[in-house]
């Protein structure tokens, strides 16, 4: 079964990832990057290459969260799209998943190669 998603992140989303990207950047590098991720138009990303890009490990089956979007895929359930902060290639930075890395990986499990809904924007100063 193929993997089902909304056509636009929830608004919880946006928060998790101010929340995450809080420990990285000052509130204001944060709050002009949610703004950023709001606007951003739709990309689509393959799930193998959004964790190499980040430099993350899939996480297992039995993750808590990996497992409850696993079941939702099954029932047919629509995901949220994934948040994503490019990294930098001149400083050796990864790429950030500011919110969505269960569902990458549930999707991953699913099948690496399924595109991902994604709003991908680099770092807003």
């Amino acid at each position: 079964m193929g993997v089902k998603w909304l056509d636009e992140p929830e608004d919880h989303d946006y928060d998790a990832a101010a929340d995450y990207l809080s420990m990285l950047a000052e509130p204001a590098v944060v709050a002009a990057t949610v703004t950023a991720l709001k606007a951003a138009k739709p990309v689509q990303r393959k799930a193998k290459d959004i964790l190499r890009a980040a430099r993350l490990a899939l996480l297992p089956e039995n993750n808590a969260h990996v497992r409850a979007d696993l079941a939702k895929i099954s029932d047919g359930k629509r995901l949220s799209p994934i948040l994503l902060v490019r990294g930098r290639y001149d400083g050796n930075v990864p790429m950030q998943v500011a919110d969505g890395y269960h569902r990458v990986c549930a999707s991953y499990l699913t099948d690496e190669n399924t595109p991902i809904p994604c709003r991908l924007v680099s770092w807003q100063a």
